[in-house]
């Protein structure tokens, strides 16, 4: 088959998938009637319940077990002022020295209401107590790069008169909220105003603000819907239906949270996609079917999502990203090798549910890849209730033969479904102004035996720069650091009207093609056409890159980039042999001496959050082209030994 696909403006319609199909059932009036009360508005039962006591006697909380022992009465992780500060008056715009103490700090206390929760006894239930009560203390749960008002003010410090609500503030209370639901009259008998303390803190850091300003950025109001909507109202209902009340007034908290559920899944393409790339969608659309779950659960089924097709499709999104082993096809900040402790309940759950088998194999090839249970209370929780999931076996990925999505113009197909062996070929299209957007429209990706040789970089460790004017400044988010040509020196712009036209994919047996002109990417004067055809030979066991490019005056064109991940062997004037980190088989790049000078330029990684990925380096492939009003190029790309 061959389509054309052209790119599309963000639009947000006034009613979204879940208010068309709920309509008066998503009011609060009538949410009112249909809310289960606070204390069986979760899915999870309180201590005591017959489910902890199998859990206590299995094998899966062993390691937080141990841990949570061994750090039972140390000093608690301490988030202080001068690290808060450090964001706004360090020329670097530091933000991990206070977020590594709260996060620590958090993931403590879930260790801490794990324990507490499956063995009944009294001991942990005090190490609980002092962690809620250390959040409760805590002069902000805003993480200080989210934190609005300390530039207006010209402070370094949040002010507490004005809470910020931001992902940081959205997880502490749904933590405390999952926190009561299991622990709550046992803490009532052992700390009798704690639980009081707590929704005081709750209602005013989270709820009243949720409720009472409508400028927060990321409820989509503008049309501008990205992760942190679902991200942020799903915490918030978590609180509302745990912590809220009175009964119309909680029901308020849920129905706006509803109304931002729906904008996220509304601004979705109808391919379920999601243009922050393979690891956001577990902090984007994954927390959207986690809320989907509570709601459903809340009001006795009477809001479902499962016949909604824009869910269908995006918990389709994981495994058709899927290049094998840990490694998937990043774009935007996503790495390509994300972390591995993901909620896969949560997908097997939902693949279950609609009767997706794929879906469910791609969970279920996950299980046992992270380190035990989930980092985040309320996701742990779920998990270890879940029977159907904790039964299982692991099993194998789907690794589907071919993906095409419109939405955000990325395509991946390997050489024989159901095996990671051979070759895989990705392509980016789009626009470059997408959410944690970098410009690389017209990318490939190249695989072989599910490992990427042909590389996206992804992101280094955030700073103040990252989401700052400075963006581009990062090497990483640059063109010139993705695999696209430079046009007559000029890397690609910044901005949606820097985007992919007359987008076409030929997908057949033996071939997987797509064709883009990339002209409109570059704000190069004269640049009429700059085709780029990326395809897999199936047969013939090869990967094919043609650039051919049209200028109406001058001459072009410039230089073709390739960001190379492993051990880079110039072979002779016309290949290089990239030997990936892992040991794999290595992929031979080829292109045609007599017609390109090339060059190599290592790249030192000394980031964590890069060379965990990629080892201690990259490597860009340069290949500086003649400079003809008209021309084409070939590089290909095979599998070595």
């Amino acid at each position: 088959m061959t389509n054309t696909v052209t790119g599309s403006a963000r639009r947000v319609p006034a009613a979204g998938p879940l208010l068309t199909t709920w309509g008066t059932r998503a009011e609060p009036a009538e949410l009112a009637r249909a809310l289960s009360p606070p204390e069986t508005a979760l899915p999870v039962p309180a201590a005591g319940a017959g489910v902890w006591a199998r859990i206590e006697r299995g094998t899966a909380l062993l390691a937080v077990r141990e841990r949570a022992l061994a750090e039972s009465g140390t000093p608690w992780p301490q988030p202080l002022a001068s690290q808060y500060a450090r964001f706004f008056r360090d020329g670097d715009g530091d933000r991990t020295a206070y977020e590594s103490q709260v996060f620590e700090r958090q993931h403590r206390l879930t260790r801490a209401v794990l324990v507490a929760t499956v063995t009944g006894t009294d001991g942990p239930l005090d190490e609980v107590a002092d962690g809620v009560l250390q959040l409760c203390e805590q002069s902000s749960w805003c993480w200080p790069a989210h934190e609005d008002t300390c530039r207006p003010r010209g402070t370094v410090l949040p002010d507490l008169a004005a809470p910020c609500l931001d992902l940081g503030a959205a997880d502490v209370a749904a933590q405390l909220a999952w926190a009561d639901q299991v622990l709550g009259d046992r803490l009532d008998a052992r700390f009798p105003g704690l639980r009081e303390r707590v929704r005081s803190e709750v209602r005013g850091r989270v709820l009243d603000p949720f409720i009472r300003r409508d400028d927060w950025h990321w409820l989509g109001l503008d049309g501008d819907v990205h992760n942190w909507c679902p991200w942020i109202c799903g915490n918030v209902l978590v609180a509302a239906l745990r912590l809220g009340g009175p009964e119309e007034e909680r029901a308020g908290q849920v129905a706006r949270a509803v109304a931002g559920l729906d904008r996220y899944l509304a601004a979705l393409p109808d391919d379920g996609s999601v243009d922050e790339g393979y690891e956001y969608w577990w902090n984007g659309a994954c927390r959207a079917l986690e809320a989907l779950d509570l709601l459903e659960h809340a009001t006795s089924g009477a809001l479902g999502a499962a016949e909604i097709p824009v869910v269908r499709e995006t918990v389709r999104f994981p495994h058709r990203m899927h290049l094998g082993g840990p490694w998937y096809l990043n774009v935007a900040d996503a790495r390509a090798r994300p972390p591995a402790g993901q909620p896969w309940h949560e997908l097997h759950r939902w693949g279950r549910r609609l009767g997706e088998p794929e879906v469910v194999r791609h969970a279920r090839s996950q299980r046992g890849a992270g380190a035990g249970v989930t980092a985040e209370l309320g996701r742990a929780l779920r998990e270890l209730v879940d029977d159907e999931w904790q039964a299982g076996e692991p099993g194998e990925p789907p690794l589907v033969a071919t993906t095409w999505l419109p939405g955000t113009q990325l395509g991946l197909a390997r050489t024989t479904a159901g095996t990671a062996r051979g070759l895989t070929l990705a392509v980016k299209g789009g626009h470059n102004d997408e959410h944690h957007n970098h410009n690389d429209v017209g990318s490939v990706v190249v695989a072989v035996d599910g490992v990427p040789v042909l590389a996206d970089a992804g992101r280094p460790t955030y700073t103040a720069q990252t989401f700052g004017p400075g963006r581009y400044d990062i090497w990483t988010m640059r063109g010139d650091w993705h695999n696209v040509p430079q046009v007559r020196g000029v890397a690609q712009g910044q901005g949606r009207r820097f985007r992919a036209r007359d987008v076409r994919v030929t997908d057949e047996p033996g071939r997987f093609e797509v064709r883009m002109d990339l002209a409109a990417a570059y704000p190069v004067p004269d640049l009429e056409r700059w085709w780029r055809t990326a395809a897999l030979d199936r047969a013939g066991s090869r990967v094919t890159i043609e650039d051919s490019w049209e200028f109406t005056g001058g001459d072009g064109p410039g230089v073709l980039h390739f960001v190379l991940a492993g051990q880079v062997e110039r072979r002779s004037a016309g290949q290089v042999v990239v030997r990936p980190r892992d040991g794999g088989r290595a992929a031979l790049v080829s292109w045609d001496p007599a017609r390109a000078s090339a060059a190599l330029t290592v790249r030192p990684l000394g980031d964590p959050m890069l060379s965990d990925v990629w080892g201690d380096r990259l490597t860009r492939l340069e290949l500086l082209l003649a400079g003809t009003a008209r021309g084409a190029f070939e590089v290909r790309v095979e599998a070595g030994e």
